[in-house]
């Protein structure tokens, strides 16, 4: 069990930041009181990290400079809640798969040098199990990208778990990437670039497997990088992943946030970015080559994991599945029993879902 409580974190998931993220994205923030402590003790242990980033750098810049021999990435997306991280994990059994992991989320900064101090720290310190649902934490295992990229880039959707105030910016400027200027989107891009490269270096890996809600709504710039990217698309139901995104969400910024937030209004937030994340993926994933998507019900998916998991990487043409359908069988296998949290909808939440995400439901036969 670790030394912290993930409902009562003394710190935000920005202490991991480099200093000019940091900076930039805390600048203008009026320090409320109740969170003055909890961001000073944020800035305080970023400012001592500061040092170890910069020798990470350094590292960084050698490896930036090696021939990229990386396969093209591919990446699982769909809109939080609709059962990413129970696919990823399967996937992540197959071991020619590099990926981000939950320390790297948050100091994707001290991961060429003095990782094996600082993980052997955070895992003292991380708890167990993600208070929201239940699911394993520990320092080594696959997550996703987002929170990592929060701690890089001010141009991360994340940072509305720090500062929820500013959530319809973060979703504008950060998950739809309107607006950008050239050197806002070279910045992102490399970002996407140097967390990749970093956590294939340190695992040993050829092809990165992301696992990233928020790229569902950036196909065309992903693109843009790797024209050749494959992508896995999971839908839920729409009434299941609003009570389930509501849930996790609000727990998650009570115990990440540096400013008050509003819990009814955030509710709204949740409609508007489902809607926007649903519009922009249908917009552009005619973009994507032939051959490269594969659109699955998360539900038909749950019901024979690695039956559909077989058809994936026939029709994506990931590699040899006979090679590594054991270990997927065998990780299926743990997962049996598992209690996910039981929703029920009420009037107005039928209401609410049937006029924001109805499109969804139609298209998908909810």
């Amino acid at each position: 069990m670790g030394m912290l409580n993930f409902e009562k974190l003394p710190i935000s998931t920005l202490v991991g930041a480099d200093r000019r993220t940091f900076d930039k994205v805390m600048d203008g923030v009026t320090k409320e009181k109740g969170y003055r402590r909890k961001i000073a003790l944020t800035k305080c242990v970023q400012r001592i990290l500061s040092p170890f980033y910069r020798i990470n750098d350094r590292r960084y810049e050698k490896l930036a400079k090696e021939a990229d021999t990386s396969n093209t990435p591919v990446f699982i997306i769909g809109h939080w809640r609709s059962g990413t991280t129970f696919v990823h994990n399967i996937f992540t059994q197959d071991e020619q798969f590099g990926y981000c992991t939950t320390y790297q989320t948050v100091f994707p900064h001290l991961m060429l040098w003095g990782y094996g101090f600082f993980s052997t720290l955070t895992k003292l310190f991380m708890p167990n199990t993600r208070a929201t649902d239940k699911m394993e934490l520990g320092v080594d295992v696959p997550q996703e990208e987002e929170v990592a990229l929060s701690n890089m880039t001010p141009l991360s959707n994340y940072h509305f778990l720090s500062l929820p105030q500013r959530m319809e910016h973060w979703r504008d400027k950060a998950l739809l990437l309107n607006g950008l200027t050239d050197d806002e989107r070279k910045e992102w891009q490399e970002a996407q670039k140097k967390l990749m490269r970093i956590s294939l270096k340190v695992q040993g890996r050829k092809t990165f497997l992301s696992k990233n809600p928020p790229h569902t709504a950036r196909i065309k710039a992903i693109l843009e990088m790797w024209p050749d990217a494959k992508f896995i698309y999971l839908v839920r139901n729409p009434y299941t992943v609003f009570e389930s995104t509501r849930n996790f969400f609000t727990k998650t910024i009570a115990s990440t946030t540096l400013q008050p937030f509003d819990k009814e209004a955030y509710e709204l937030e949740v409609l508007k970015t489902y809607k926007a994340l649903y519009e922009r993926y249908e917009a552009e994933k005619q973009l994507i080559p032939e051959g490269n998507l594969f659109e699955v019900r998360f539900e038909d998916f749950e019901a024979d994991p690695i039956a559909l998991t077989e058809q994936i990487y026939k029709q994506l043409r990931l590699g040899d599945f006979e090679a590594v359908r054991g270990k997927m069988e065998a990780y299926v296998g743990t997962k049996r029993g598992f209690k996910k949290n039981k929703y029920s909808y009420d009037e107005r939440t039928i209401a609410l879902v049937d006029e924001w995400c109805g499109d969804a439901i139609k298209q998908w036969g909810y």
